[in-house]
């Protein structure tokens, strides 16, 4: 017992001296995604009882224990995809917007011509590295506490979005330093779907069973309502399909 307490302790403190540190960030070349090395740690996944429609598919809540790995503080912008990619799809023009309307095998493609760009270990998160990295230390329902009437302040979504995506960075990040983890648009992740946490991993991989035809996004985007945003909510969509305006977009981890 007083081992484990030690432990619990020891981990605590590891990550409370994190989030209050400055995040580190870096870029693998000019024009590369900036990431952010996070700790390793361990945290709750999920929800502990369903409040509304849609809930069930975070039960149940169960342990993860995390390693430390890089997330990207932004959403990959149309630019950066650009220098990866050649290409521009997305229906709101912007270099500095996310890049949308990709396929989930599209956004796999980018983390793999980065990971040859750099020489580093480029690709999509895992669901668990999403919702650690967006919950940043909070077990609240969202990264700010438990009040959603603060959301606006953090997220683009249907309230204040004008039918639109918008500049990355433009609202107040987590404690993490991470932007737009809520709203903007959805980001593709490497698992494929279930639907609930039986079952599911507790070391931070990905979950590789299940519906792959269908992948696991998360956050949310600019047509989502207040109601289903939050650091638990989980969405789905087809992998091979290209979402017209609804479309996905994506952020990046490096392995460290």
């Amino acid at each position: 017992i007083i081992k484990t307490s030690l432990f619990a302790t020891t981990l605590f403190i590891a990550i409370t001296s994190a989030l209050a540190a400055e995040p580190t960030s870096f870029r693998d070349c000019p024009d590369c995604p900036e990431m952010i090395s996070l700790p390793a740690g361990q945290f709750t996944m999920g929800l502990a009882t369903a409040n509304k429609p849609g809930d069930e598919a975070a039960l149940p809540a169960h342990t993860v224990q995390m390693k430390s790995f890089a997330i990207g503080k932004f959403e990959v912008t149309q630019d950066e995809w650009f220098a990866v990619m050649g290409t521009r799809p997305a229906h709101f023009k912007n270099g500095k917007n996310p890049v949308e309307q990709v396929t989930w095998k599209h956004a796999r493609e980018f983390t793999r011509k980065l990971s040859e760009k750099t020489g580093k270990s480029y690709r999509l998160p895992t669901e668990a590295e999403w919702e650690y990295a967006a919950r940043a230390g909070s077990a609240d329902e969202f990264y700010f506490g438990k009040d959603n009437n603060a959301l606006p302040e953090y997220a683009w979504f249907d309230d204040n979005s004008d039918e639109t995506t918008h500049p990355i960075g433009q609202r107040k990040p987590n404690a993490f330093g991470l932007y737009d983890m809520y709203g903007n648009v959805w980001e593709w992740l490497e698992d494929c779907w279930n639907n609930d946490y039986t079952g599911a991993p507790s070391d931070g991989s990905a979950w590789l069973a299940g519906d792959c035809s269908q992948r696991v996004a998360r956050g949310g985007t600019w047509y989502s309502k207040k109601a289903s945003v939050s650091s638990a909510a989980r969405g789905k969509f087809a992998s091979e399909l290209r979402y017209s305006t609804r479309g996905g977009g994506l952020r990046v981890v490096r392995e460290q």
